[in-house]
This record gives C-alpha cells, structure tokens and sequence, in this order.
C-alpha cells in the first residue's frame, strides 16, 4: 500500500468567548504503515460535541484540554484498512477517540471493534454511542419511572432527543424545549412528546407550566441558566434533577450568576446528580442490548445532522455550538 496522506485538525488558537474558524488549522501529515502490533484506520464519521468546547480552555477539568499544535481529538467511526493485530481484520469497523482526521496508526487501545451490518454506522455516534448512553444513564440515575412528569431541556439535540424517547417508553409524560418551530413540530410530531414548547418565544417558566400545568417530577438539564431556574420552580417537592451539560454558559468568560431560586433545592428536597459519561463505559454491553433492541424495534428514532467532509468539521461544531443541528451533528468523511 503506497504511504497515505491525512488531513487533519489542530487547534491554531484558544478561543475567547465564542470560537470561530480561525482557532483551527487545517494541516496534512504522512501516514506510516502499521507495525507489528497495529492498525491502519480510515475514518468514515467523526463527531462533534459541546464538551469539546470545555477541551479548547487551557484549564484542569475531567478531560485533559486540547494543546495547540496538536491533531484534535473526538470520537470517530473507521474501517481498517490493514491489520498487524491479531484480534482486528481488514474490513472490520471500529469506535475509537481519534477523530478530526481522514487517517491514523494505533494499536488496540482505544478500539472497539462494531458490528458493521448496523446502519447507518453513523448510529454509534448518536443514538447507539456517547450521546444515547448519556441518555441512559441520565435516566437511569434518578430512576425516571412510568408515573413521572419529565422536562428535557435541548430536547432536540443528541442526548435530549434520545432522553425524551427513552422516558416515553418507560411510560412517562415528557415535554421539551428546542430553539424553533420546526424542531418543536418534530419533537411532537415525530418523537412523540407529549408537548413541547420554543424557548425563544418568551419566559421559560411561563411556557412550562402551559405546557406541563401539572408540574414536573423530573429535570433532564442539558442546557444549564435560565432553563434549570426554570425547573426549580416547577418541580414537585422530593423532584430529580438529571445534571448532564450546561451548553448555555460553554462560551462564556465569566459564568454568569446561579439559579436565584437555588433554594429551593433545600425547601423542595430536591436531588440532583452529576455525572461523566465515560465514567460508565463498563455499561455500554447492558446499554446497548436495551437502547439497541428498542432502536431495531422501530422504537426509537434516529435523528442526525450530516455534514460531508474533514474540511467542514469546524463549521459544524460551530453550528452545533449555535444549535443549528436536529439531533447528532456528524461529520461524514470521504
């Protein structure tokens, strides 16, 4: 096999406030064959993710930050391409953290092998990878059950949009907030939420409760701000909050101010639990076999955002920053 060049992603610069094109370069690098031991991988889908936007801050946190200079990193679907591993064949697809490029050599660690009659493969991005899991163990963490209210903030995205149908088919009530008409049709005409409201057309707390009067019992926060204010005021006494992302203070300098009605966590007896995705990556076995069996069911819906090429890769994490995306922002090589 000739030597292959690969096109990748460094960051060229730290953001202040909102990124923009101009804090990453696009470099091509040789691609050496693989020794004994590994792996020479194409990748076919690369995602893009609002905890990347955390990696681009040169600042301690639970994922070590992005260093200038340096190929980007995120999770990617590729297909071997030639194998000096015993345990990997050519042909086979594999999930690993090596995105933001058309080519790599590994060896096996940070590889899982797929199965590759799914489709699309692109699933193992969205609603069968990080996004569905985070999903799944949001839910499972405050044990959302059948007689539940359950508010999803960023219900349109790719872990709001999995969280809602999950909590549906546990038989609860769900209502979500998106960022547009046409995303709030789809959540209930598509998702089958029972209703679902555009933050942007006033209060969020006024909206809620027409659309939930009853209240809520559950908070899937994927947003943070004046969403989980929000919540607070609508949920039951004893109510649970399922602490997944705060995409709306990603970009901001300076945080800005808690809920004001933080109190009521204490008055309420409210719970609320955080958690990191990767650390329940022993589940993905047990995830999968239900998340799985449902999607091949027909009762989950995927929904994907495709943008085509390595070169639009940073456009579409912008986009996804700006929630121009309906559920998975992909990125599809090749």
């Amino acid at each position: 096999m000739t030597e292959l060049t690969s096109r990748e992603f460094q960051l060229a610069s730290r953001p202040s406030g909102w990124p923009s094109l101009e804090n990453f370069r696009l470099v091509e690098s040789k691609v050496p064959h693989p020794a004994d031991g590994q792996v020479l991988v194409r990748n076919l889908f690369i995602s893009v993710d609002p905890y990347m936007r955390g990696r681009m801050k040169d600042a301690k946190s639970y994922v070590p930050p992005f260093q200038l200079g340096n190929t980007l990193e995120g999770s990617a679907i590729g297909e071997v391409l030639e194998s000096r591993i015993p345990t990997f064949q050519q042909g086979d697809i594999v999930n690993s953290f090596l995105g933001w490029r058309e080519y790599f050599v590994s060896d096996e660690r940070g590889l899982r092998k797929l199965d590759k009659t799914v489709r699309p493969l692109s699933a193992y991005l969205g609603i069968l990878g990080m996004p569905g899991l985070s999903a799944w163990v949001g839910l499972n963490l405050v044990n959302v059950r059948g007689e539940d209210a359950v508010f999803v903030s960023g219900a349109a995205g790719a872990v709001g949009s999995v969280a809602g149908q999950l909590a549906k088919l546990r038989g609860t009530k769900v209502v979500g907030s998106a960022g547009s008409p046409e995303k709030v049709k789809m959540l209930i005409e598509e998702l089958g939420f029972d209703a679902a409201f555009n933050y942007k057309d006033g209060g969020i707390y006024p909206q809620l409760k027409k659309s939930m009067p009853g209240g809520i019992d559950v908070y899937f926060d994927n947003v943070g701000g004046d969403h989980l204010e929000a919540a607070l005021s609508a949920l039951h006494t004893n109510g649970r909050i399922i602490a997944c992302g705060s995409i709306s203070m990603y970009n901001e300098e300076v945080p800005p101010p808690g809920p004001r009605n933080l109190s009521l966590i204490t008055t309420k007896r409210l719970t609320m639990k955080g958690f990191i995705v990767t650390d329940w990556f022993n589940q993905i076995p047990e995830f999968l076999k239900e998340v799985g069996a449902f999607w091949s069911q027909g009762k989950l819906k995927m929904k994907e955002t495709v943008v085509e090429g390595i070169e639009n890769a940073p456009q579409a994490f912008l986009d996804m920053l700006h929630g121009s995306n309906v559920g998975k922002m992909i990125v599809k090589l090749g």
